[in-house]
């Protein structure tokens, strides 16, 4: 038996913009695998595997950002679990960053997975994902 669907009228702006910010993460690791291919064409041959299986996992990545985006812009509440999860580790990554790199970067990350989530879990969303 399937759970009883929410009535359909028009997306709240909080649910949009999760679906939005998803769809710029996966936009981003898109780009960020674009480059890491490039990389993996002219690096040395010591360490051509590292680097191409670094690229499938951010591809992967990518991927996943975007089916998690696609499905919370239908509204499936399935998708706010492992969209919070996957927020979750940009945050540790943000943290990691504003320690050992470009604390600007990770700052950047804090903010965005952090948005993410409030958008995800305010009662519009709640209700529009049928969770409430």
């Amino acid at each position: 038996m399937t759970a009883p669907q929410p009535p359909r009228t028009a997306m709240p702006a909080t649910l949009a913009g999760a679906a939005g910010l998803l769809a710029l993460e996966a936009a981003g690791l898109t780009a960020l695998t674009a480059y890491l291919i490039v990389l993996d064409v002219t690096a040395d041959k010591q360490s051509v595997t590292v680097a191409i299986a670094l690229t499938a996992f951010a591809a992967l990545g990518a991927a996943a950002l975007g089916l998690l985006a696609r499905a919370l812009a239908r509204r499936s509440g399935r998708a706010r679990g492992p969209a919070v999860v996957v927020q979750l580790f940009l945050m540790a990554t943000g943290g990691f960053l504003i320690q050992t790199g470009p604390a600007w970067l990770g700052m950047v990350l804090l903010i965005l997975a952090a948005a993410v989530i409030v958008l995800i879990v305010l009662p519009p969303s709640t209700r529009a994902l049928g969770l409430d």
